[in-house]
């Protein structure tokens, strides 16, 4: 797994040197422009990516949808945009690449951890780590057609997760710029724990910055994560959408542990401002209402359950603003 006369190709990461950047990651469904936009208003994170935006394979010119090419761009508001690419083959892959940074892109990712659908049943997302053999044939051209950053985000194996350090070689040598580094494997999908004892190895074996993702769901255990693996970062995921201020909480700009008060003044002002965002961006009141029940599937504190309850039984907009005003 070599990659043949890649050129080395200085790209300034999309964090500042020496800094810990605190991520948003990218989550179909979930993180659109509308969120990221909440996300950077209220606790700007260092980097934001977009969903994974899909490679048609078959297409012979266009290889992204037109809806896809018009969310590019370099920063949202001064915080640095990454793009998530997702799909097989080299030729799709490496044009969609060039389509995105013809867009306005500065920083492109490689989706290698999706484990739903089709993304494990070809060469797609977390299904790409099947077949370790062919992976130079895609990594080296990418990293070769890419002009500012490129990252690769994966899990730790398909069903080995001693995977992702024989990858390591490979990533170094076709110049990568990062990894972000989910510690389940593909199978595991989202069952039991993520593993940080492996995202400890992958730091130790590396020179590559590693960002760790996985579980990361309070203050003290992001910080733990950091301490215990020497990550260059923290993506935040899951834990981000049920508590957005968990970026304040690990910068010390928040309690670490919050209060039920604050917990239900939080939840309300979050679904109240997500309400009217989604408002601008979707079409009818169903569908708005989707998008927050998506969110308040991703919550689950204790001391929460009973509203939390009420929210997801709304069948109308109206009835799930009303169960938010309960909240007051």
């Amino acid at each position: 797994m070599k990659c043949p006369n890649i050129p080395n190709q200085p790209s300034s990461l999309p964090w500042p040197t020496g800094s810990t950047p605190l991520m948003l990651a990218p989550m179909q469904g979930l993180t659109n422009r509308a969120l990221r936009a909440h996300f950077i208003e209220q606790v700007r994170p260092d980097v934001v990516f977009t969903e994974f935006m899909r490679v048609n394979a078959a297409a012979e010119v266009k290889r992204l949808s037109v809806v896809d090419l018009r969310g590019i761009a370099a920063a949202e508001e001064g915080v640095p945009l990454v793009v998530q690419l997702v799909g097989h083959g080299r030729e799709p892959l490496v044009s969609a690449a060039r389509e995105v940074q013809g867009a306005g892109a500065a920083h492109i990712n490689l989706n290698m951890g999706c484990p739903y659908g089709r993304m494990t049943t070809g060469l797609t997302g977390g299904g790409m780590l099947r077949k370790p053999e062919e992976l130079a044939g895609i990594i080296c051209p990418l990293r070769d057609a890419v002009r500012g950053t490129f990252s690769v985000k994966l899990r730790a194996g398909y069903d080995d997760p001693e995977l992702v350090l024989e990858l390591l070689p490979l990533f170094e040598a076709a110049g990568v710029d990062f990894l972000v580094l989910h510690p389940r494997t593909v199978v595991q999908k989202y069952t039991g724990c993520a593993d940080h004892t492996v995202t400890d190895r992958v730091v130790r074996e590396t020179r590559l910055p590693v960002i760790a993702n996985g579980d990361i769901r309070t203050a003290a255990y992001g910080e733990q994560v950091l301490r215990e693996t020497g990550a260059a970062g923290l993506m935040l995921g899951r834990g981000a959408i049920a508590d957005p201020l968990l970026f304040h909480r690990l910068r010390g700009n928040a309690p670490a542990v919050p209060g039920l008060a604050e917990q239900r003044t939080e939840l309300r002002r979050y679904l109240q401002a997500m309400l009217v965002r989604y408002g601008r961006l979707f079409c009818g009141g169903m569908q708005v209402l989707a998008k927050l029940k998506e969110i308040t599937s991703h919550i689950d504190t204790p001391e929460l359950a009973k509203p939390l309850k009420e929210l997801r039984r709304a069948k109308t907009l109206e009835a799930f603003e009303a169960a938010l005003a309960l909240l007051d």
